[in-house]
């Protein structure tokens, strides 16, 4: 079992002390949230005065954001503490999606399924596994000149996981994720009956092994 804490997000000049602290504690992850701050710049300071513990959004909205934008941050976070970056993505609701975010609403599972295969495909392109060419449903990247491509780093890109409640997003965790972030109000009984026989079913699906996925909440 792993254990997290969140991080100061109300002013970047409290979180290398905070990180320092909470490496010093014994901590195996640093968790920042999108409610009043944005949480990929606080974990940028902490990947500046750590070594050891893991950064992790949980969770940063992604239909707010183009996959090349966070795919972009990602890397960038992987590049500074390698190993260590866990995006973690969530689609929240609709009213959230259309009216504090001002982005179109589409059924949510199949559309995260699309967000994190084009995170992949894009972070393929810049491991030089081959060129752009991602054509879905709600995204499309096929341009990717030499003036766009980040410096590579040693080791994988980051590892990405989705909140997930229903059964839907749940399989699509299971399929194309490496974990899952479950709610707070998530119980023995629906963890037992309906998240891990739906993630089993994810995990089938992808042709993955279930040793290679983390459960987080």
């Amino acid at each position: 079992m792993k254990v997290f804490t969140t991080i100061p997000q109300d002013n970047l000049r409290k979180v290398p002390a905070a990180a320092r602290a909470i490496e010093a504690a014994g901590y195996d992850g640093i968790m920042t949230m999108e409610n009043a701050h944005e949480p990929f710049l606080p974990l940028a300071v902490a990947a500046t005065v750590t070594e050891r513990v893991e950064l992790i959004t949980g969770i940063a909205i992604a239909f707010a954001r183009s996959p090349m934008v966070v795919a972009n941050a990602g890397w960038d976070l992987q590049a500074a503490a390698p190993g260590r970056v866990v995006l973690g993505l969530g689609s929240q609701i609709k009213a959230h999606n259309e009216h504090r975010f001002s982005v179109a609403w589409s059924a949510p599972a199949p559309r995260m399924r699309e967000y994190v295969q084009a995170l992949r495909a894009i972070w393929s392109c810049w491991k030089g596994e081959g060129p752009l060419e991602f054509r879905g449903e709600h995204y499309r990247f096929t341009l990717m000149t030499p003036n766009f491509v980040p410096e590579n780093f040693p080791g994988p890109p980051p590892a990405v996981t989705i909140a997930a409640v229903g059964p839907a997003m749940l399989r699509v965790a299971g399929e194309v994720c490496d974990g899952v972030r479950l709610h707070p109000f998530c119980t023995r009984a629906y963890l037992e009956q309906v998240v891990l026989p739906e993630l089993a079913t994810g995990r089938a699906r992808g042709g993955h092994q279930r040793e290679h996925f983390e459960i987080s909440g």
